[in-house]
């Protein structure tokens, strides 16, 4: 192992103290390496709880034996979700044939909308899954999800009324190890656990990427502060999945706070390029490049990998990639936009769709009315777009056509799935898109842009430092105009 950093020693030496310790560590500056510094430094023995599987069963290799490494869902296999063996086995079944055996079997009207069996079937669903992925107690309202077109509140009331009492339903459904009518699943048994109040046993309880923890696994690590030393390393900057009910711990954790800012990816010109987006998410850090990486900024022919904003956006470049020649990988595989394909198919051809984002649309035009005239169905004309513009089988021929990384050119990604990655050669795509315009000028009468959100800050710090060698900011040069965007150094 190389020599520590002073950021690492300082590190080992409150976590030798015994200090409750969350360590902010930036993109590329050797998170898991200095936990495996900390688990090598002492005799004590720990637990390492990992994001994934995969993860987990690398940092294996990494740490010494007395440290045992793990995901959260092992931990709770462990415990009681190997008395659901199986129900866990099951096959899948469609969200509807669930709710009619939980009773769900009338179309009910809510304003102007009619909600099918097979829309209360997955909000009933739905609400389960937002209740394991929580730390609370029991079931209520607010784990009853939005859908779209009923996002006014008196509606959402009702939508709770009629959703939550089958929730309950589902819910004790799942409490039976032996059988049922809900598909047992691992959030399940995790949630189980979570309420049992489980003690886990060791000296030392690491936890690795702590901004995007659930708050049942939160709940969980933070109960067992009496007993053992709870070390936390995450990267607050890097928060972007709150969308689907992760949450950042870091920033209310009770504990020292230190934080890892060399980054051993990249050289400095891409930390500066880094450090203006951390500045606008207000993020706790800075990075400081490694002065030996020279990464430098600016176009990029054929880049190893180029990362869009958005599922539909990444379809687009994979499209026009693979139109001239190219071998095209898409990070996660190609399902996810099989399916929209589908569902879009679908409303085209008059019927209705299981998509959960398009489910309450009766045919294509309500959509395309929707995305073009709803403020907040903005976010679904990319897709009508893209659908109007190439139809659907064109969209089903290219995801057909993708290659596996190991055998492909280029790697489309989302900024989403590239969290985690890194590839010598980065180019941004242009569905990044700069804030709208406010009603305001500026002293040359030009209209002022919007502030940056932070959490698209957050999202563009991600995308920005997958490079180790050259950035092409591309669909982000945006930000060189912006007023929050003060040019790198």
């Amino acid at each position: 192992m190389p020599s520590p950093t002073d950021e690492q020693t300082a590190a080992a030496d409150r976590f030798h103290a015994g200090d409750h310790l969350a360590l902010q560590a930036g993109a590329g500056t050797g998170k898991t390496s200095t936990l495996a510094l900390l688990a090598h430094s002492t005799r004590r023995r720990g637990r390492y709880i990992a994001y994934n599987r995969a993860i987990a069963q690398e940092a294996a290799t990494r740490f010494p034996s007395t440290v045992t490494c793990k995901t959260a869902h092992a931990l709770a296999y462990a415990a009681v979700g190997h008395r659901y063996r199986a129900r866990l086995n099951s096959p899948r079944q469609p969200s509807w044939k669930t709710g009619h055996h939980l009773g769900i079997t009338k179309t009910i009207r809510i304003g102007d909308r009619d909600l099918s069996p097979r829309t209360l079937s997955y909000a009933t669903l739905r609400t389960i899954t937002r209740f394991c992925h929580s730390a609370d107690p029991a079931l209520t309202g607010h784990h009853v999800p939005p859908l779209r077109n009923l996002e006014d509140a008196g509606h959402h009331r009702e939508l709770i009324a009629l959703v939550l009492p089958f929730a309950r339903k589902a819910w004790a459904d799942l409490q039976n190890s032996d059988a049922g009518a809900v598909r047992f699943d691992h959030d399940h048994y995790l949630k189980i656990w979570a309420l049992t109040e489980p003690r886990i046993t060791g000296d030392f309880l690491l936890l690795d990427e702590a901004q995007d923890t659930n708050p049942v696994v939160e709940q969980v690590f933070n109960a067992q502060r009496n007993h053992t030393q709870l070390v936390m390393v995450g990267d607050s900057a890097q928060a972007i999945y709150q969308w689907r009910g992760a949450r950042d711990i870091m920033t209310a954790f009770r504990g020292t706070e230190l934080t890892l800012s060399r980054s051993f990816r990249f050289g400095p010109d891409l930390a500066a390029e880094a450090n203006r987006w951390l500045s606008i998410a207000a993020a706790p850090l800075r990075l400081v490049g490694t002065e030996a990486i020279p990464t430098t900024l600016g176009p990029v022919g054929q880049p190893d990998a180029i990362l869009c904003r958005t599922n539909v956006g990444a379809m687009r470049q994979a499209m026009q990639l693979l139109d001239t020649g190219h071998r095209v990988a898409l990070t996660g595989g190609g399902e996810s936009l099989r399916a929209l394909a589908r569902a879009a198919d679908d409303l085209r051809a008059g019927r209705r769709t299981f998509h959960p984002e398009l489910l309450l649309f009766p045919t294509w035009g309500d959509l395309q009315d929707y995305a073009a005239n709803d403020p907040a169905g903005r976010d679904l004309q990319p897709l009508v777009d893209l659908v109007d513009t190439h139809g659907t089988d064109a969209i089903l021929n290219a995801v057909h056509r993708l290659n596996p990384e190991n055998t492909a050119d280029i790697t489309v990604s989302t900024a989403h799935k590239s969290k985690g990655r890194e590839w010598a050669s980065v180019k941004i795509a242009d569905d990044f898109t700069p804030p709208r315009d406010t009603d305001q000028k500026d002293e040359h009468g030009r209209p002022v842009p919007a502030p940056v959100d932070k959490v698209e800050a957050r999202l563009a710090y991600v995308a920005v430092t997958r490079a180790r060698q050259r950035l092409d900011l591309g669909g982000l040069s945006w930000i060189n105009d912006h007023p929050d965007g003060t040019p790198p150094a």
